[in-house]
């Protein structure tokens, strides 16, 4: 398939590390994100028992996300069984992948225009606040550490 997405994949034999990142909706990725996945995976994938990959080389890879919900609640609506998923399939055809996770995230600016009582939205506003930002640290050295460790 050649498309605008094509350049893209072109370049990533070349990269030094690589980072895909998605809400979760649903307890998975969002539709866009898989599309992108299996467009990405596919051409390194070998049948072959063990698994195995076609891809070049070895490069550092991670997942980050941003989830609505607890951790605890994660756990407990089994989202982690997505999210492994995505981090085995990464880890077979990159080499090493890992998961960075932003817990109770902000979801609507205004949450007056959907029906909702869910949790108190000024703790969330406050969490985006105080906690969002270290969230956005820990992905930055995520990258960075990726970058410099292949």
């Amino acid at each position: 398939m050649q498309d605008g997405l094509t350049p893209v994949l072109e370049k990533i034999p070349g990269a030094d590390a690589l980072i895909l990142g998605s809400p979760i909706y649903f307890g998975t990725v969002t539709g866009e994100m898989r599309s992108f996945m299996e467009r990405l995976l596919f051409p390194y994938l070998a049948y072959t028992n063990p698994m195995s990959s076609l891809f070049v080389k070895k490069i550092g890879t991670a997942f980050i996300y941003t989830v609505n919900v607890s951790e605890q609640q994660m756990k407990d609506y089994h989202y982690t069984v997505h999210t492994a998923l995505n981090e085995s399939v990464l880890n077979r055809t990159f080499g090493h992948a890992e998961s960075l996770f932003s817990f109770e995230t902000l979801q609507f600016e205004d949450y007056n225009k959907v029906v909702f009582n869910y949790f108190d939205p000024e703790e969330r506003k406050e969490r985006r606040r105080t906690v969002f930002p270290q969230d956005c640290r820990r992905a930055f050295e995520l990258g960075a550490r990726l970058g410099k460790s292949r």
